[in-house]
């Protein structure tokens, strides 16, 4: 469907020309409508299917075409991270370029201008907030906001919201808006949870569920089966040879992530970290690093699986298997992206057999394995049937200590796609203040 076969004000259809936007995805389709009929929503779209301009577009219209309070807040986006949270705010800013409206733009780790700024926007009520939960809270803790003017409510990334620990913070601001208003609520997934929120905060919704979608074919996926404690042995192996040059590795917890970090940064690789623990001065930092090659692997927990724009990654390494199929899709979607080709290598401990066979399953497709090098010790049977058992203890929040002697292991590279590596000078800088990975 074309964006000019929707019912949308000409004010946006302009903004949508001038952005090169012409037809809808089918999120964008099938929410819009509704969305303009001022139903209530509860959307299944996982992100990059477009449902930021889903709700916005709408949103939007319907602010220009009806009655609305001046100076006040009329509606409310809520993210759940300060990443998506800009993100939703920039793409806001370039709907509306043709429209009166303003926004602000509500999130954490920043300096005390940026808190001026939002504590402006909130009090002389911006048209669109766009907050983190947290971040809310703190000004509502402060400040007397007028909310009698919100006539939306959106819930973006709801089941992410929820993994983190939002729930009470959500509800403790659902209370303080007006019951009059229309609540839209976009999860990827559908737990028993985000039912649960929905049936506490939204009136008789509409339902709109969009299949997560499987992986291009220009994503080269494998995976090493193995013990947990030959995981860091295969990471410095696939670096022996090639010095590595944007790749993101992912593991589950923040806590891991740190020890992963440090145990590379030992190996003399050029590392940095992200996870949420990092302010935003320093999460603006590695990012700037790790897009200019000068941070050459970043590790990182599933806060840059969604909504992180960085076209020419080559690789992605899952440390840990994700709980399901859509972390699985987001993780490697990072790779192969504006045409270009990538790879995906996942390492499978053995407790997490289970559920890799589950993505294989979800994917329809067997993942090749890749042989284990002879140097790095036997690697266990795949039996995912046998290991289901495992699943429900897993490893989920638990680290393990990733010591290394610093030693490169000899011996053929065990992918022959991919040659990524540090040499022996690199790893003898480990100890260089000039080193860009000990910034971080």
């Amino acid at each position: 469907m074309l964006f000019t076969q929707l019912p949308l004000c000409d004010a946006l259809l302009e903004g949508l020309q001038a952005m090169n936007f012409t037809e809808t995805t089918p999120v964008q389709e099938q929410a819009i409508p509704v969305i303009l009929a001022k139903k209530d929503v509860i959307a299944c779209a996982q992100t990059g299917t477009g449902k930021t301009a889903a709700f916005l577009l709408p949103l939007l219209n319907n602010l220009y075409t009806e009655a609305h309070e001046e100076n006040k807040i009329n509606a409310i986006v809520m993210a759940p991270t300060r990443e998506l949270a800009q993100q939703i705010d920039q793409q806001m800013e370039g709907f509306s370029y043709f429209t009166p409206f303003s926004s602000v733009a509500v999130y954490g780790g920043n300096d005390g201008d940026a808190w001026d700024v939002q504590k402006r926007g909130l009090l002389n009520g911006s048209d669109v907030v766009v907050a983190t939960p947290g971040r809310m809270l703190s000004h509502i803790n402060l400040y007397d906001i007028d909310f009698s003017g919100v006539k939306y409510f959106i819930l973006d990334e709801a089941d992410r919201m929820l993994d983190m620990g939002f729930y009470d913070d959500i509800m403790k601001i659902e209370k303080l808006l007006p019951k009059d208003r229309q609540t839209i609520m976009f999860s990827a997934t559908m737990p028993p949870k985000i039912q649960t929120l929905a049936k506490t905060i939204l009136r008789n919704p509409e339902e709109i569920s969009i299949a997560i979608s499987r992986p291009p074919d220009s994503i080269l996926q494998s995976a090493y089966i193995c013990h947990e404690a030959q995981k860091i042995k295969i990471v410095e192996e696939l670096f022996r040879d090639k010095e590595p040059k944007k790749v993101i590795l992912f593991s589950g917890s923040k806590l891991k992530v740190k020890e992963i970090s440090k145990t590379l940064k030992r190996m003399g690789l050029s590392t940095g970290e992200m996870h949420s623990d990092l302010d935003q001065a320093q999460r603006d930092f590695v990012m700037h690093e790790f897009r200019n090659e000068r941070i050459g692997i970043l590790v990182a927990t599933d806060i840059v699986s969604r909504g992180i724009d960085i076209d020419d990654i080559p690789l992605i390494i899952n440390f840990d298997v994700p709980y399901d199929a859509e972390d699985y899709v987001h993780r490697i979607g990072r790779t192969a992206r504006a045409g270009d080709s990538g790879m995906a290598i996942t390492l499978v401990g053995e407790d997490e057999q289970y559920r890799f066979g589950q993505i294989e399953n979800f994917l329809q497709k067997e993942i090749y394995k890749i042989p284990l090098p002879a140097e790095l010790g036997e690697a266990p049977a795949y039996n995912p049937s046998v290991n289901r058992r495992r699943n429900s203890g897993g490893n989920r929040n638990k680290s393990r200590n990733f010591k290394s002697k610093g030693t490169a292991h000899k011996g053929r590279n065990p992918s022959a796609e991919f040659r990524p590596h540090h040499s022996n000078r690199r790893r003898n800088q480990r100890n260089n203040p000039n080193n860009n990975a000990k910034k971080d």
